[in-house]
C-alpha cells in the first residue's frame, strides 16, 4: 500500500517541483544557480558544437570529393572524345591535302586519264634472294586497271602495275631492280635508262658519252617505247660517273617520290603515247 501511495505521489511531486522551479525562475531567485550551470556546461557545449561543425565539414568534403570525382570522369570522357575527333579531323584534313595535290596534277595534265587509288599494302624485299619492291592498291579490274599502267603522285613517277585482281592491284616501284624507265634530263636533254638498284636507289644508265649531265639537273620520263607518258618527273641527279674508255656514263638519281610514305596515288589508265618515226624503207 505504501509503495502504491508513493508511486501516486511522484507525478504530483514532479509537477510541484516544476511549478516551484518556474516560479523561482520567474522571480529571479534561480539566476545564480543557472549562471553556475551555464559556466560549467559551456566547455561541453563548445566541444559538442565544434564536433558537430567538424562532422558537417567532413560530410561536405566527402560530398565535394564524390562530385569532383564524377566531374573528373566526365571531363576525362569528354577529353577522350575530343581527342578522337581532333585526330579524325586531322586525318580528314591530311587526306584533303593529298586529294587536292592529286587533283592539281590531273588538272595540269589534261591529256592523261587517271584513276585515284589508296595504298593498302606495301611490300619491300630485304633478303638477298627477294629484291622486289612493290605496293598494293585498293582498285583492280573493276576500275579498268591493267598490267603495265603507270602509277604516279603529284611528286612524280611511282611505278607500273605489275599484277591485277578483283579489288586490288600491285605496283612495281621504279626502285625495284627489275624496273627500267626511258628518261631525259631537263636541261641538256641527255637520254638514258633509269634503273632501280638493290639498295632502293636509282641510277640513270646508258647515257651517251657525248651528252652533258650535270648534278642538280632534273630527270623526266622520255616517253620512248610508248609504255609511259613523257615528262613525268622521276628525280634529280646527285652524282655523275664518267670513264673515257666506256661507251656510256652513269648518274645517280634521287627520286622525288617519298616511297616510304605513299598513301594515295593515281593510276594512268589512258594517255597519248609519243609517235616514233617509222623506219626508212629500203
Amino acid at each position: 500500500m505504501d509503495r502504491e501511495r508513493l508511486q501516486n505521489l511522484i507525478p504530483a511531486l514532479l509537477l510541484t517541483l516544476a511549478l516551484l522551479g518556474f516560479i523561482l525562475h520567474q522571480a529571479g531567485w534561480l539566476q545564480p544557480v543557472e549562471n553556475v550551470l551555464l559556466r560549467l556546461s559551456a566547455p561541453l557545449q563548445e566541444s559538442l558544437s565544434a564536433a558537430a561543425d567538424r562532422w558537417g565539414d567532413l560530410t561536405q568534403a566527402a560530398r565535394d570529393l564524390r562530385n569532383l570525382r564524377q566531374r573528373n570522369q566526365e571531363l576525362e570522357a569528354q577529353n577522350a572524345r575530343l581527342l578522337l575527333e581532333n585526330v579524325r579531323l586531322k586525318e580528314v584534313e591530311h587526306e584533303a591535302v593529298l586529294l587536292r595535290r592529286l587533283l592539281d596534277f590531273a588538272l595540269d595534265n589534261p591529256t592523261l586519264a587517271v584513276r585515284g587509288a589508296r595504298v593498302v599494302g606495301r611490300v619491300i624485299g630485304r633478303e638477298p634472294d627477294n629484291l622486289q619492291r612493290y605496293i598494293t592498291l585498293d582498285i583492280g579490274r573493276e576500275a579498268g586497271i591493267e598490267r603495265n599502267m603507270p602509277v604516279v603522285t603529284e611528286q612524280g613517277l611511282v611505278g607500273r602495275i605489275d599484277a591485277v585482281g578483283d579489288g586490288w592491284s600491285r605496283v612495281r616501284l621504279i626502285t625495284d631492280p627489275s624496273s627500267a624507265v626511258n628518261a631525259l634530263t631537263q636541261s641538256t636533254r641527255a637520254s638514258g635508262l633509269v634503273q632501280g638498284l638493290p639498295d632502293g636507289s636509282l641510277e640513270m644508265q646508258k647515257i651517251p658519252q657525248g651528252d652533258t649531265v650535270s648534278v642538280g639537273d632534273t630527270v623526266f620520263t622520255s616517253g620512248l617505247g610508248g609504255n609511259l607518258p613523257r615528262q613525268i618527273l622521276i628525280g634529280q641527279i646527285t652524282g655523275v660517273e664518267r670513264k673515257d674508255y666506256e661507251l656510256y656514263q652513269t648518274a645517280r638519281v634521287q627520286p622525288t617520290v617519298d616511297f616510304d610514305h605513299l598513301e594515295m596515288v593515281l593510276v594512268i589508265v589512258g594517255f597519248e603515247p609519243i609517235s616514233e618515226p617509222a623506219p626508212d624503207e629500203p
